[in-house]
């Protein structure tokens, strides 16, 4: 392995193992394949030169980055464990992993206790998946997988996992351990989706805006091509085509680009975006930083400005589609970032009896979550919401 390109491949290649964990242990209690494709993978990394903790390897062109693989090898030493040893082994590394860890755990319980859920809407990456550098390689864990799945079927009668990442083509669809049919799949913050039949739905959008997106689009395949540009398609986020927006890393977590290089590529989005929308009127820009966000605007009824379209509006498309019943509820909404609290506003107005679980130590965003008005739960880490999930999954209905 000699290359982030290698790398990327070799997380994608652990998900038939990680998924057929998953369906044996479901089905008959017990994993009947073998660990060592994932030992062979975790070895493969560990072998590769490092540098104050993280590993060299060649980002497209002469020369090597240092990059944070943390993500992949906790997850892959988790399995491994989780698969060999049993899961009094892996609840035991967890606990020992997050201080206060089964006290916060046995509160959420507590909290979701008695309730079977109609819908639950959650948050991917940060709240129930944990952060990973690179999303082409955010593999999901096997036994994350399964500690969800158990929960959603048997507290939950619709449950819907959306995230601000496509659908597919390096997507939620493609970095799923989970059983197929388990959950519904939201993409592009619920722009588009994947129901748990196998259909695909996708919200409208104008055609001179579809049209004004693909050139975009286009454009910005053939500069991403360029090799002085190639590494922002291979780190954070890469270069994400979502349904309605398009997403290009400029950064990751760990600055594996020079300020004056990040900065300059931002300008250069930017120039492309103003030549092809002069007057604004189709796409807005939000800089995280990390990413730059190329989002194309919505007007709803009764609304003169365009905005941003939000996951607010994501699950009530959703809902929408597929006749969920939210107003029915009881509805639990997850999150773990300020954009996740429009699905909690969304779902109290379709329905007061909804509660929400949010994974983050910001004592700001604890606040706007309160401030919205549903009962709320913080914790501190997805391995803690996960846990929670799984431990009312095991009690069945």
């Amino acid at each position: 392995m000699k290359t982030l390109e290698e790398f990327i491949q070799r997380m994608r290649d652990t998900l038939p193992v990680r998924r057929q964990a998953v369906a044996d242990i479901l089905t008959s209690g017990r994993f009947t394949g073998s660990v060592n494709p994932l030992r062979k993978t975790l070895s493969e990394i560990e072998d590769l030169p490092r540098e104050n903790g993280r590993y060299r390897l060649n980002v497209s062109g002469p020369g090597e980055r240092t990059l944070d693989f943390s993500y992949e090898t906790t997850e892959l030493h988790r399995d491994i464990r989780f698969l060999a040893e049993g899961e009094e082994a892996l609840a035991a590394d967890l606990a020992a992993d997050h201080s206060g860890f089964e006290d916060r755990v046995r509160e959420g319980i507590e909290f979701l206790s008695g309730v079977t859920f109609r819908n639950l809407f959650s948050d991917r990456d940060g709240t129930v998946n944990n952060y990973c550098a690179r999303y082409n390689t955010s593999v999901q864990s096997a036994y994350n997988a399964l500690f969800i799945t158990r929960y959603v079927k048997t507290q939950v009668t619709n449950a819907v996992v959306l995230t601000s990442a496509p659908l597919a083509d390096v997507g939620i669809v493609d970095m799923s351990a989970m059983p197929e049919g388990a959950v519904i799949l939201g993409g592009s913050k619920g722009r588009e989706m994947k129901d748990t039949e196998g259909g695909q739905h996708r919200y409208d959008i104008p055609q001179e805006q579809a049209r004004k997106l693909a050139v975009l689009n286009d454009r910005l395949k053939i500069l991403l091509e360029k090799p002085e540009y190639r590494k922002f398609s291979l780190i954070g986020s890469g270069l994400q085509f979502k349904f309605g927006q398009t997403t290009v890393a400029r950064q990751d977590m760990n600055e594996s680009v020079g300020l004056r290089e990040s900065e300059k590529f931002l300008d250069t989005i930017r120039d492309l975006v103003v030549d092809l929308d002069p007057e604004s009127r189709n796409f807005r820009i939000e800089d995280t930083g990390k990413d730059i966000e190329i989002m194309l605007t919505v007007k709803t009824e009764g609304e003169d400005d365009r905005r941003d379209f939000d996951k607010g509006d994501g699950i009530r498309f959703i809902d929408d589609t597929l006749n969920l019943g939210m107003v029915q509820g009881p509805n639990l909404i997850c999150g773990d970032t300020g954009s996740d609290v429009p699905m909690v506003t969304a779902a109290l107005a379709r329905c007061p009896d909804t509660r929400a679980i949010f994974v983050t130590r910001d004592e700001d965003l604890k606040q706007r979550v309160r401030a919205v008005g549903a009962a709320c739960f913080f914790v501190k880490t997805p391995d803690m919401l996960v846990m929670i999930l799984n431990r009312l999954g095991q009690r069945g209905k």
